[in-house]
């Protein structure tokens, strides 16, 4: 497998993990588009703990998995009071403040005879666990897949239990789910929490893989897009959110026939889902369909 399409398969699955998240918050009936803000944090702080104390690269995630959380369980707290479109402009506005203080944010050491760390608009160099400790390309790829699909199947036994049953129905009626007794304010709190840390574990595989990251990084498209790729992909089921990711990353920017239209090949085709399919693809009918066809009796 060649250099590029190594690194279009392993961009797919770290923006994937990004998908996910702001497709927990969909179920959840919430639109955010600042997930990004926790894809930083997870790349910032795992960077920090690898780069700057030698911190092994699984702890770092673990680390910034839970500051992720912390950071989400921030932002929700106030953020969640509110709904539709305020919740996604309070969301798109935490986002930005969080790119400012990470441009803002300045703590670097010396390693090895040189100052390792983030410098502000300068970015952060120097993330080279993987590659001080071996880590090939074609391995890396493997750890973000295994990784993925270990989430993967997490979200998939959740959706099948009774809390997600209890999460569709919070995102799809609140008032009926707080009647049946479900706290809804406190059970978005911790939907939230998921998915700043499933965005964070993205994050701080995404600096290991660049091993340089900078603010702008984490701008306001990339959060649209996360958003856009759950709703390409639908909310019928978590393969959905990677099934979007794959028709941006691994069908329009891989292919030169889109060229510099990519963006507007893939907001037109996010319009015109949104009309004809608005839950996407793989909406919740055509995977009950589908589930209800394999196990058809013969």
């Amino acid at each position: 497998m060649d250099d590029f399409t190594l690194g279009v398969l392993t961009n797919i699955g770290l923006f994937s993990f990004l998908a996910l998240s702001a497709y927990l918050l969909l179920l959840a009936g919430e639109m955010s588009f600042g997930q990004q803000a926790f894809f930083g944090v997870g790349a910032y702080s795992g960077g920090v703990l690898t780069a700057l104390y030698g911190v092994p690269l699984p702890l770092a995630g673990l680390a910034a998995m839970l500051l992720g959380a912390l950071a989400a369980l921030l932002v929700g707290l106030p953020t969640l009071r509110l709904r539709g479109l305020y919740f996604a402009m309070a969301t798109l506005a935490a986002a930005e403040v969080a790119r400012l203080l990470f441009e803002l944010f300045r703590f670097q050491r010396e390693i090895d005879g040189e100052l390792t760390g983030p410098d502000g608009t300068q970015g952060f160099r120097g993330i080279r666990w993987i590659f001080e400790h071996g880590v090939e390309p074609a391995e890396f790829l493997l750890l973000v897949y295994g990784l993925l699909a270990l989430a993967l199947a997490a979200l998939m036994i959740v959706e099948r239990s009774r809390l997600g049953t209890v999460l569709r129905s919070v995102g799809e009626d609140p008032g009926l789910a707080a009647s049946l007794g479900v706290d809804v304010n406190r059970f978005k709190l911790g939907v939230a929490a998921c998915a700043g840390a499933l965005a964070a574990l993205g994050g701080v595989l995404f600096a290991h893989h660049n091993s340089y990251i900078e603010p702008r990084n984490f701008d306001i498209m990339l959060g649209v897009h996360s958003l856009a790729y759950a709703l390409i992909g639908g909310l019928g089921t978590a393969l959905g959110p990677l099934l979007g990711v794959t028709l941006d990353i691994g069908l329009l920017e891989s292919s030169r026939v889109f060229g510099g239209t990519r963006m507007i090949v893939f907001g037109g085709l996010v319009a015109v889902l949104l009309i004809v399919r608005p839950r996407g693809l793989l909406d919740e009918q055509l995977v009950h369909r589908i589930v209800r066809h394999s196990f058809k009796r013969p």
